[in-house]
């Protein structure tokens, strides 16, 4: 069974606004959970560069 663990960085009244990140058989999986079926399976590179992305200050 997959453990999948909810960004701290996740809101939403109902708790369905969440980015959710699990390991599996040696990979990264992301999944929003309004949509948990569409699991995206990651390296840890390309999840270290979609963090800095996301925290890159766009001025």
């Amino acid at each position: 069974m997959i453990q999948w663990q909810k960004s701290t960085y996740s809101g939403g009244a109902a708790g369905n606004e969440c980015v959710e990140l699990a390991h599996s058989e040696g990979e990264l999986l992301l999944r929003e959970s309004d949509d948990p079926a569409r699991i995206l399976p990651v390296t840890s590179t390309g999840l270290a560069g979609l963090l800095r992305h996301l925290g890159a200050d766009p001025r």
